[in-house]
């Protein structure tokens, strides 16, 4: 019996020492990987991803709760408790304790990259949709206008007065139930977007998820998409249609915001086409009174006030949840962008106006 305890003993410290080594190793990897794009594209996101990440969502995506959030809990009394028994100890056998971490780290970074992460250095989208990924002033302002009126045009039809914001009359829960059929309504132009194995769940965590400044996350290690129901209700279809993205494997920000517009856009749904084209629009607005203030301010005159009542509603919220340790959560979430081949973080949100404009010109309409 005491041979046998010894032996297993053995063999967990080896296993450990193997991981712990693996981590550089597979940090190397990844490098190297990331300058192959068309492989990650062929062997990763239209290969092992889809099989993996279906499988996922259908052993999980019936729960009536996040997996993902329990476990994202358990991990951090797990790593609240390492620390207190460290601090115990007062940091003894060095080795060993260091030896662990590493084996942990190197084992939750091989099962992050496996199940999700490789998606970040495959193809860029534009390269996929086969259009440009630069675009003039001169195309963003036609774009801006087209949104200006699109969304007017479906504003009025909800409200019959151009004064009054939209509130939408869905349950939350129902609108991460419509959300799903944004990407049925597009599947026959993009096959890839095909979303047949719901995983979309409400946060436990929306409370927090609202005072760090985050509408909703993916799981990575369970596929699991997490919306943070807190936000103002009229943010929730461009939300969650933001998650399937990433669930279907465009791991960047600014490619799942895209699928997001496009898709609420296409929608159905009354409401959720006046959420994509008013979000869409946001994007072009912001870019325009970068480059063409005066005009961005004259062209903000043509919007009907409600869409205003609306934008405004979603900024008041947020103002209303600040607080002084949010920059060090975006700062964090910064770093894990750049991280993770965007080496512009969060300016690289930038990219789905490209995207946009240049989706738009090729198309001749989000239609």
């Amino acid at each position: 019996m005491l041979r046998s305890i010894c032996y297993f003993w053995k063999v967990k410290k080896r296993a450990a020492l193997i991981l712990a080594i693996l981590l550089p190793v597979q940090i190397l990897m990844i490098e190297i990987l990331s300058l192959y794009p068309n492989f990650v594209e062929k062997w990763y996101s239209h290969g092992i991803y889809p099989f993996t990440s279906q499988l996922l969502r259908m052993g999980l995506g019936f729960l009536p709760f996040s997996l993902g959030d329990f476990l994202y809990g358990l991990l951090i009394i797990l790593l609240i408790r390492w620390i207190i028994t460290r601090i115990r100890q007062k940091f003894q056998k060095p080795r060993k304790w260091a030896i662990e971490a590493l084996a942990t780290l190197s084992l939750i970074y091989f099962c992050f990259n496996l199940f999700w992460g490789f998606n970040y250095y495959r193809l860029p989208l534009h390269a996929s949709l086969e259009i440009e990924s630069d675009y003039t002033t001169e195309e963003l302002i036609q774009l801006t206008k087209a949104l200006i009126q699109r969304s007017n045009e479906i504003h009025t039809a909800i409200t019959a007065d151009d004064s009054v914001k939209v509130t939408l009359p869905y349950s939350k829960n129902e609108l991460l139930d419509f959300s799903v059929a944004g990407y049925d309504n597009v599947q026959e132009k993009f096959p890839q977007l095909d979303y047949d194995q719901r995983s979309l769940k409400r946060s436990l965590y929306s409370l927090p998820l609202t005072y760090m400044g985050f509408n909703g996350y993916l799981n990575p290690l369970t596929n699991e998409g997490q919306v943070n129901t807190l936000i103002v209700p009229y943010k929730i279809p461009t939300t969650a249609s933001h998650e399937i993205g990433h669930q279907l494997g465009f791991a960047k920000e600014n490619e799942a915001n895209f699928l997001a517009c496009i898709t609420t856009m296409n929608h159905p749904d009354v409401y959720f086409r006046y959420s994509g084209y008013t979000f869409a629009l946001s994007y072009c607005l912001s870019e325009l009174y970068r480059r063409e203030p005066d005009l961005t301010t004259e062209l903000l005159g043509t919007l009907n006030y409600g869409i205003h009542l609306n934008y405004l509603e979603v900024k008041e919220f947020w103002q209303r949840h600040k607080n002084p340790f949010e920059p060090i959560f975006m700062y964090i979430y910064n770093s894990f962008l750049v991280a993770n081949n965007q080496p512009e973080g969060m300016r690289s949100y930038s990219y789905v106006v490209a995207l946009l404009v240049n989706y738009h010109k090729n198309k001749g309409s989000f239609n």
